[in-house]
């Protein structure tokens, strides 16, 4: 949709980055048991911005895929990767049509929600590989002002994950969590 890239270039315009250099707390801090578990080192990061949990994959070893609507988002990552000495293959697209090809032994969702997106992304999942999925959950007092479609439910993580063959291994959902309330989910394929 052309008016959510120019939304996510301005965002990406400006002289800071939009979301820190460093990659997602719940991915650093999940990063070990992740290892452990994935058959393999193929990564796919939707909505990746700037890069930033596609370039700390790389980083470890991943072959990592971001795929993003900004191409300022994605050129600022490409940036960054080629300074960081990785590579990232970074993919510009509207996650309203693209559906991912091939398969994937990690698959991230990180600030950005789109239903309809979760069941090629179950098909994309290599058996075993693990889904880490952390987005803005509708709460009461959340600053802003959001589309209710683009925010989970209480307790919707647990109900969409829940149907698919594997195992969750971490389902949170923090309504009072200080700068925006979220849910978080790790979900491993079954084999």
């Amino acid at each position: 949709m052309e008016s959510d890239r120019i939304k996510w270039d301005e965002r990406y315009s400006g002289t800071e980055h939009f979301f820190s250099l460093g990659p997602s707390r719940l991915l650093a801090q999940s990063l070990e048991q992740i290892l452990a578990l994935v058959p393999g080192r193929r990564a796919l990061d939707l909505a990746c911005g700037e890069g930033r949990n596609a370039i700390f994959l790389a980083r470890h070893g991943f072959q990592a895929c971001g795929v993003d609507i900004s191409p300022r988002g994605l050129e600022r990552g490409a940036r960054r990767a080629a300074e960081a000495g990785v590579m990232v293959e970074f993919v510009e697209a509207d996650l309203d049509l693209w559906r991912p090809s091939g398969s994937y032994d990690l698959i991230l969702n990180f600030n950005f929600l789109m239903r309809d997106l979760i069941p090629s992304l179950m098909a994309a999942l290599t058996p075993g590989g693990v889904l880490l999925m952390e987005t803005i959950l509708d709460a009461p007092g959340m600053p802003g002002e959001h589309r209710k479609d683009f925010l989970l439910q209480p307790g919707e993580l647990g109900r969409i994950f829940g149907a698919y063959p594997g195992r969750v291994l971490l389902l949170e959902e923090d309504a009072d969590a200080p700068e925006m309330p979220v849910a978080r989910v790790m979900f491993q394929k079954g084999v």
